[in-house]
């Protein structure tokens, strides 16, 4: 008797099994052919406008721009931890940009390492006693140093707060009404700041940011701060994040900025109208995406209080990042940027998503970043155990599978092509032939592994979230030319 109720309760459970699996595939379906429009919709955008980009590039007379008196002065806010690897490189590169007026801010923040020794010794820098605005509240600063032999350059050191906490002391000392965040392990090219310049001049009153576009530096040539020859770089890791950046800042960020969503401008690169950013706040500390959360506040208060504002993308401003080329610091950081876009979207994100009051951000950006973004691990996990489920219930075969997988593929694998066809057209910074099959290569590898791992990455991530875990984490620099 015994047996036939267990025959009876398992095969109720398994009619319901297959009853949730099907409803399940038509939500997958959906979900599927949604992001794929949706990724097709922003990448049109980013297509259609880049052949104004590449005419402006060509036309717009920048080394002529570069010494105008007419291009608005800006501060140059370089927090640094544990720099001593890449610093002097980073600020030579910065007092070598070709800008008619601007200063550079380099932050200390509590290094363990020789930072502040290679900087007093490498500059010469004394200690000073500006005054220093009180329009941010900051952690305990050391000590403000100067040489006048390096008018534009300053040097702040200051106990540990992290990178929030430096650039709003950076901020406390700034002189100028634009402010602009560079990464230490960045190098920006001697143009850069003049072509996002450009950008913020087309529109001064309602432009409050403009981000720039970020290159892998790895294997390339760098000599006095500024990068001599570009190579594709030869290791694995940063051969496959050079691929994901272009298709990031080429492929979504030029139209996100077309239709005001842009969601973030890389720490490693951007301008932001000073006034708005105090007016916001400043940066918020415990915040491992803190260039997320800024520009999620930005939008939110330009919208509430009904200012008309713009928050843009130059894709030829170009700054050259080191990227991770081992898995334990990539894994570190990745699982950073999954805990900031969670704590982001739940803490901030979450007041604004499907209300008319905040336009296209809050009715697309947001919405788009949450079921697409923030959710999508979970979204590919459960599929995976779906097709689990399919195979063992005899739901499928394996040939509708591998059709699923295939189209799939070619769908993302066209994207990156697309966006290496926007390199090639508008910015060719890589004119070798091998490099552009290497690109197109690397674009297919993405698939075999790299964003499989990219989903466990994030996933750990959000656990690391829950259990309120705010750290850094681990980031190794090397010389530039190591």
């Amino acid at each position: 008797m015994w047996v036939f109720g267990y025959q009876v309760v398992l095969g109720s459970f398994l009619h319901g099994l297959r009853e949730f699996l099907l409803y399940y595939s038509y939500v997958a379906i959906f979900y599927v052919i949604l992001v794929t429009l949706l990724y097709y919709f922003i990448f049109g955008f980013s297509v259609r406008h880049i052949f104004s980009l590449k005419r402006g590039i060509q036309y717009n007379r920048i080394n002529k721009l570069s010494s105008s008196s007419q291009l608005p002065p800006v501060s140059l806010l370089v927090p640094a931890y544990n720099e001593e690897l890449t610093i002097i490189e980073n600020v030579r590169s910065l007092l070598a940009l070709n800008y008619a007026e601007y200063e550079v801010i380099v932050v200390n923040d509590g290094s363990q390492d020789g930072t502040l020794k290679c900087m007093l010794e490498e500059f010469k820098l004394e200690l000073v006693h500006p005054v220093l605005s009180s329009s941010i509240k900051t952690g305990k600063i050391r000590g403000v140093y100067h040489n006048p032999e390096y008018p534009n350059l300053f040097f702040i050191d200051k106990e540990n707060g992290g990178k929030a906490d430096s650039l709003n002391a950076g901020i406390n000392l700034s002189h100028y009404a634009l402010i602009s965040t560079i990464d230490a392990d960045s190098l920006l090219e001697k143009d850069a700041l003049t072509r996002i310049a450009r950008v913020y001049m087309e529109n001064p009153e309602e432009t409050i940011a403009v981000g720039g576009n970020v290159r892998i530096v790895n294997s390339c040539t760098v000599e006095d701060g500024i990068v001599k020859d570009v190579q594709f770089p030869r290791k694995l890791l940063p051969a496959l994040q050079h691929v994901e950046y272009t298709k990031a800042f080429l492929g979504g960020r030029i139209g996100w900025s077309a239709v005001n969503g842009l969601i973030i401008i890389s720490g490693a690169f951007g301008v932001f109208q000073k006034e708005k950013i105090i007016a916001v706040g400043g940066y918020r500390g415990g915040y491992p995406g803190e260039d997320m959360n800024i520009v999620i506040k930005l939008h939110r208060y330009c919208l509430d209080n009904k200012i008309p504002y713009r928050v843009a993308f130059c894709p030829d401003a170009v700054c050259w990042t080191q990227a991770p080329d081992s898995y334990r610091i990539l894994s570190s950081q990745r699982k950073r940027w999954g805990r900031g876009n969670l704590k982001n979207m739940i803490e901030e994100g979450i007041h604004m998503v499907l209300r008319p009051k905040y336009k296209i951000f809050g009715l697309l950006t947001l919405p788009y970043n949450i079921v697409f973004e923030t959710l999508n691990p979970y979204f590919r996990l459960s599929g995976l155990l779906a097709i689990l489920g399919y195979w063992m219930l005899n739901m499928t075969d394996w040939h509708t599978v591998v059709i699923f997988s295939l189209v799939n593929l070619f769908s993302c694998f066209t994207l990156s092509l697309g966006a290496l066809f926007i390199e090639e057209a508008a910015f060719s910074r890589y004119p070798k032939l091998r490099d552009l099959n290497k690109m197109i290569l690397y674009s297919l590898l993405m698939f075999a592994g790299y964003r499989q791992i990219g989903v466990w990455w994030r996933l750990s991530g959000h656990v690391q979230f829950l259990r309120n875990n705010n750290s850094w984490g681990t980031m190794v620099r090397t010389n530039f030319n190591k």
